[in-house]
């Protein structure tokens, strides 16, 4: 069942890049206390996530934090080190990458997809979410094949 706008993130491990390696976190306890802009890509260095996607909320991580985001988070079914060199090479400082390596993540909010015929396994669908205290107010799924009410521009409309 997909999560919707009202409900509290379930609990799933995720895996946040951190300076000493790669760092466990609880998706219930670390979203909890704040409020975050969150998204998800299909996977790192791929050509939207890449040009388009992270890009975008690196833009306009001030305007999302003056409108009152205390933390920008990007995840996606790939590992800490696979999202700790794209964080780097794609100069995202103000956004926190969270590696959702199993799958666990995307699963729990039923938000996966089936990528296997570009050799990609079960991935994240594409989407971005406000969570307020550990509770989505707002939700925005991607059509297959689409990149519109995903981005940072639209996310900013909302708040």
């Amino acid at each position: 069942m997909t999560i919707s706008v009202g409900d509290k993130l379930p609990s799933a491990t995720l895996i946040k890049v951190g300076e000493s390696g790669p760092e466990p976190v609880q998706a219930a306890d670390y979203f909890a206390g704040k409020k975050v802009a969150l998204f998800a890509v299909p996977g790192a260095f791929t050509p939207t996530c890449s040009a388009k996607h992270l890009p975008g909320f690196v833009e306009k991580a001030a305007d999302l934090k003056a409108k009152g985001i205390d933390e920008i988070v990007c995840t996606s079914v790939n590992d800490a080190f696979v999202m700790g060199a794209w964080g780097k090479v794609s100069e995202a400082q103000d956004v926190t990458l969270l590696a959702d390596g199993n799958g666990e993540f995307a699963q729990a909010v039923g938000l996966t997809m089936d990528g296997s015929g570009f050799g990609m396994g079960t991935r994240s669908q594409r989407y971005s979410m406000v969570i307020n205290d550990g509770v989505v107010e707002q939700l925005n799924v991607e059509a297959p094949g689409t990149f519109e009410v995903s981005s940072a521009d639209h996310m900013l409309g909302q708040l």
